[in-house]
């Protein structure tokens, strides 16, 4: 199926700013939730955005589950708007629909003190 010259596509390298989330949905399929802090360019007010992210495919969960945060991802997939019905009304929210992700910087374990 072809769409013409329309593109969606998101590259995004941030840190993983906490923990990621498995989910699994009522179909049984599994789902991995995370927020990326990614940098603005210098000189604007607001210094950083956070994103949510999503992920389905097995080897993406598998490497946002060996993250810590702080640890720096660089993620690759397509933006998507989520639709769901709640106490207030219709909501949505665009979340990165995730494709592939690769750690490229680990974060440094804290130091463990000694009890010398």
């Amino acid at each position: 199926m072809t769409y013409g010259s329309d593109v969606n596509r998101v590259y995004l390298r941030g840190r993983l700013a906490a923990e990621a989330v498995a989910r699994t949905l009522p179909s049984g399929d599994e789902l991995c939730m995370f927020r990326l802090t990614v940098d603005r360019p210098d000189g604007e007010r607001v210094r950083v955005d956070s994103l949510d992210c999503a992920a389905s495919k097995a080897r993406v969960r598998q490497t946002v589950a060996r993250a810590r945060p702080g640890d720096e991802l660089e993620v690759s997939g397509s933006l998507r708007r989520r639709f769901w019905r709640g106490a207030g009304g219709l909501s949505s929210r665009y979340e990165i629909a995730v494709i592939a992700a690769r750690i490229t910087v680990r974060q440094r374990a804290p130091r463990r003190r000694s009890d010398a």
